[in-house]
């Protein structure tokens, strides 16, 4: 089986530059996409992709958030929430599938966005995620795809130094991906390859970042450590344009 996650920033922007086929040439099993700025009425993908069941979660606020995704399989259970909160809710940020042996979660971690003004916010809900998914793995492993929003370390950044006030890079933000790990999950990107430098998933659109691969890994496939056996490969599709990011994507193991 492969799963896919791909920050598409504007789906219908992404769907003018690449992303039909992007699906079709790499035909994933699954597929999410964060980051979507639409509703669901406002474009239809079953003619390009009738193999596929359509699963949304858009933000209140049009133009904005938003995360889809597309599945081969039919889902047993869906959910739009991990907590009580509706400023969390309301953005649609999450989306959690349940399938016979995992649950798959779409995940859009917030920015914290220039000067930190929103790292509080996004403390706030990486927090409550982490108990959401602490609870969850006792019923079912879980596959967390998505955009953190946080290179972890500093191999996961080209410039680290220069960047350790900013968002996605702040000590904060980093020990919340630290206490994740040692919350007993993986990030399998770096399961497979400890040491490999330059591989990025986000490049801003600025000084031609992405040629000269000034970039982040921001985007992740994160699984609960009882799960890492069942994992084949994991990969970077930096090749892939047609956004500011570049999809990731995982291998799962035949079943025997």
């Amino acid at each position: 089986m492969k799963i896919l996650s791909f920050n598409v920033n504007g789906i219908r922007a992404c769907l003018k530059n690449g992303l039909i086929k992007t699906i079709k040439t790499e035909d994933p099993d699954i597929i999410c996409l964060q980051e979507t700025k639409a509703q669901q009425d406002q474009l239809s993908l079953s003619l390009e992709f009738p193999e596929y069941f359509e699963y949304w979660n858009s933000a209140e606020k049009k133009g904005y958030s938003g995360v889809l995704a597309l599945s081969k399989i039919k889902a047993k259970g869906i959910q739009k929430e991990f907590c009580e909160d509706e400023t969390i809710n309301n953005e649609g940020r999450f989306l959690q599938l349940e399938f016979d042996k995992f649950y798959l979660l779409n995940s859009y971690f917030p920015n914290a966005q220039r000067g930190l003004a929103r790292l509080e916010h996004k403390l706030y809900f990486n927090n409550e995620f982490l108990e959401h998914i602490n609870e969850l793995k006792l019923k079912k492993s879980v596959i967390i795809c998505g955009d953190f929003n946080v290179a972890h370390q500093e191999i996961d950044i080209t410039n680290p130094k220069s960047n350790e006030k900013n968002a996605g890079f702040s000590p904060p933000e980093r020990e919340w991906f630290s206490t994740l790990l040692a919350n007993g999950f993986i990030d399998t990107f770096r399961h497979f390859f400890p040491s490999l430098e330059g591989q990025y998933t986000w490049w801003t659109y600025r000084y031609n970042a992405r040629e000269k691969n000034i970039g982040w890994r921001l985007d992740y496939f994160v699984v609960n450590q009882e799960f890492i056996g069942n994992i084949k490969s994991s990969f970077i599709l930096n090749q892939i344009y047609g956004s500011d990011h570049c999809p990731v994507g995982i291998l799962l193991k035949e079943d025997k």
